[in-house]
């Protein structure tokens, strides 16, 4: 039984059947003309986030409300952090303040773990470092299996800037355990120093990479991580890594497109590729809202959705 979700490595299975199981009938409430249900009425869910981010925070805050929590954002450059004050000290006065649950985001690798066992309440992981994004993960995976009709014995493709991705991490792991195949495409700085350790396959080559591929990943190139020289110029990347329509002709006739988000158009993604009949990014951002229902859900012991 889900106590925190800090990261689709250590999360069973069963658990994740469960969740994609729950945001699908989930799905049904917002597409009601009045999106309300009473199911964690009275809960307090807290947004605590160290990153900027639009889908992720707004997608947990209106699941959090259309369950009739109530939600309360926090951002660190408006909190006591900027006065010093520690992640742990800040974690537990909100948790003095008796919220019920905490969502954050941390630009450090573990932070998340770190709080979870310091509070007594259910902790979720926005997105902590390079480490994990495992709601990204889940709400992924609900949109393959919404197009798909399953996840076990697909080939999924992720492109682009491995080494700096959490979501790559948390799809990786959360995929293969739902018996899909995952490969990891894109040049040889951008992979994870231990790729070879990881239960993945491996391209430095695009063209092989996509070859058969039923879903294909793009990913943004995130230059705010790295250090300097593992690119030689954006319109070098864009020509050999960029997912562009014609790239797309070595996968399977049904491929879909998918992308976390924000993208660069025009760098790791192409305009004819982002906007096609291929592309289910916009199913991704609409099932983020469903995926952070379950998981509220799941967490807060909420009552069945009326």
């Amino acid at each position: 039984m889900l106590t925190d979700l800090i990261t689709l490595r250590e999360t069973e299975p069963e658990d994740i059947r469960l969740l994609l199981d729950t945001a699908q009938s989930f799905k049904e409430i917002l597409d009601r003309p009045v999106k309300k249900v009473p199911t964690l009425r009275g809960r307090q869910v807290v947004t605590l986030f160290y990153e900027a981010s639009t889908r992720t925070r707004v997608s947990f805050e209106n699941a959090a409300k259309i369950m009739s929590a109530d939600t309360t954002s926090v951002a660190a450059a408006t909190s006591s952090v900027q006065k010093g004050e520690s992640l742990l000290d800040t974690v537990r006065t909100l948790r003095a303040m008796r919220i019920d649950c905490l969502v954050m985001r941390h630009p450090q690798s573990g932070a998340a773990h770190l709080v979870a066992q310091a509070l007594d309440i259910p902790v979720v992981n926005a997105g902590d470092g390079m480490h994990e994004h495992p709601t990204q993960a889940l709400l992924d995976m609900l949109t393959i299996r919404q197009h798909k009709g399953k996840l076990e014995g697909l080939t999924v493709a992720i492109v682009g800037d491995i080494m700096h991705s959490r979501v790559a991490r948390s799809n990786l792991w959360g995929l293969t355990k739902m018996g899909a195949k995952v490969r990891f495409v894109g040049p040889a700085t951008l992979l994870p120093r231990d790729v070879r350790r990881l239960p993945v396959e491996v391209y430095t080559d695009l063209h092989r990479g996509l070859e058969g591929a039923d879903v294909v990943m793009a990913l943004r190139l995130q230059q705010e991580r790295m250090e300097r020289g593992l690119l030689p110029s954006l319109r070098e990347y864009s020509q050999r890594w960029g997912v562009h329509a014609k790239a797309l002709e070595v996968t399977k006739p049904d491929c879909i497109v998918m992308h976390p988000g924000p993208m660069n158009r025009g760098v790791e993604i192409a305009d004819d590729v982002a906007d096609s009949g291929r592309s289910v990014i916009l199913d991704q951002v609409t099932n983020g809202v469903a995926i952070r229902m379950a998981v509220l859900y799941h967490l807060l012991g909420g009552e069945a959705a009326a």
